[in-house]
């Protein structure tokens, strides 16, 4: 297995510079789980970096380098690896994989998630988890939302990623004239209670922005408008929360 013991080291700043934001195509997953799940539903990444410590001293990570290809396997030092990480104690692992590049279908007719300008890195990443733990296998993302693929996203999510179909970068009003099933609005204003609204089996859940909600112009296309009673002189619910209350009512009402 190949070592690294220099930050000069021509992968080791490949990685840094995918980390910080800076990506073309791929991106750098952290930490077992997502690691695993990459191999559960993706296969073999393009490379594999370890904490040799942490690799010497078995477990989990050894079982992982174990399932790989040798020459796909670095190890690294761990003052090194420690400052790859984006959190606290990191597992010691990184994956390097290429991104999926997807075009949206040309008809869409299944439960679906549309996110308009969803900015918060940690806020799309559990708005996407969600979303899978409901059982919807498509996500279309606006122009303005965070990277899908950046750390935090994956992390938040993770690995909702790799079982489902992200799209990004996407003008939601264009794309609309593909729709086979009714679009749904989270709005406060012209909305029906939620639990009074007669949803339909199949739909697509448009969530908007943090602060400002669904774009105008992108609601005015919705075909039922929806907001989730609460006590009165509350701040309204983080934009994730309310997906997972909508998303797993109308699963508990139509699976």
């Amino acid at each position: 297995m190949k070592h690294i013991s220099s930050r000069d080291n021509p992968f080791y700043k490949r990685l840094h510079r995918l980390i910080d934001g800076k990506r073309a195509g791929e991106a750098v997953l952290e930490g077992v789980h997502l690691c695993q799940e990459w191999l559960r539903h993706k296969g073999l990444p393009q490379a594999a970096l370890f904490d040799s410590s942490k690799l010497a001293s078995g477990g989990e990570l050894a079982e992982l380098a174990r399932a790989l290809p040798e020459s796909s396997c670095i190890s690294c030092e761990p003052a090194l690896v420690r400052g790859l990480s984006q959190v606290g104690h990191g597992q010691g692992v990184y994956f390097l994989v290429g991104v999926p590049e997807l075009s949206p279908p040309a008809r869409i007719a299944e439960n679906c998630l549309w996110l308009d300008r969803v900015q918060d890195p940690g806020n799309l990443g559990t708005l996407l988890r969600t979303a899978a733990a409901a059982g919807i296998a498509h996500a279309y993302l606006s122009t303005g939302c965070a990277s899908a693929w950046a750390p935090k996203v994956l992390r938040s999510a993770q690995g909702a990623h790799f079982a489902m179909a992200v799209y990004e970068h996407l003008d939601l009003a264009q794309l609309r004239q593909r729709l086979d099933v009714p679009l749904l609005a989270t709005a406060l204003q012209g909305g029906e209670p939620l639990y009074d609204a007669v949803l339909p089996q199949r739909c697509a859940w448009l969530i908007g922005n943090e602060g400002q909600g669904v774009e105008p112009s992108l609601l005015d296309l919705a075909d039922m408008r929806v907001f989730i009673p609460q006590e009165q002189g509350v701040e309204s619910l983080n934009a994730a929360v309310a997906a997972a209350i909508c998303l797993f009512e109308q699963r508990r009402r139509c699976i």
